[in-house]
């Protein structure tokens, strides 16, 4: 192969890198704010604000220290107040990890077709474009647009 062509391949490789990466960043920037806020609910640390889960969690362990109780009741009683948001968590965790099972496949589907492409001694330049439109139809695909 000569070098025009090694280095095409290799800026191809270079764009379906950045691309790989601003899936990530995307995915990211779309969850965190979620994520923020389930651990920031979790922590008990700011003001009631209009969410439902968060008001639903300060109401109900707001409860719990209104009755006269042990303190162990009232323990019991605060952490079961808990238990929606920790579901909360453990559902954006499934949530995420299920986005980075589906990049990772659909993006092991990418490489697979540039492999084929170059055992059928396609032309590389077209294998490595071909690949790049492969991930970004991926990338759109995951991100919704």
């Amino acid at each position: 192969m000569d070098r025009m062509a090694v280095a095409e391949e290799q800026i191809v490789l270079e764009r379906i890198r950045r691309k790989i990466e601003e899936v990530n960043a995307s995915g990211q920037s779309q969850l965190s704010p979620i994520q923020e806020h389930i651990s920031f609910t979790l922590l008990i640390y700011a003001p009631l604000n209009d969410d439902e889960l968060q008001q639903a969690y300060f109401k109900c362990s707001n409860e719990c220290f209104e009755k006269r109780r042990k303190p162990e009741v009232t323990t019991n009683c605060v952490e079961l107040c808990r238990v929606p948001v920790a579901k909360s968590q453990q559902q954006f965790d499934s949530d995420m990890a299920k986005f980075q099972d589906r990049m990772n496949r659909s993006l092991m589907v990418c490489q697979d077709k540039f492999e084929a492409a170059k055992l059928l001694n396609m032309n590389r330049i077209d294998a490595a474009k071909d690949m790049e439109g492969c991930v970004n139809d991926a990338a759109a695909a995951l991100l919704g647009g």
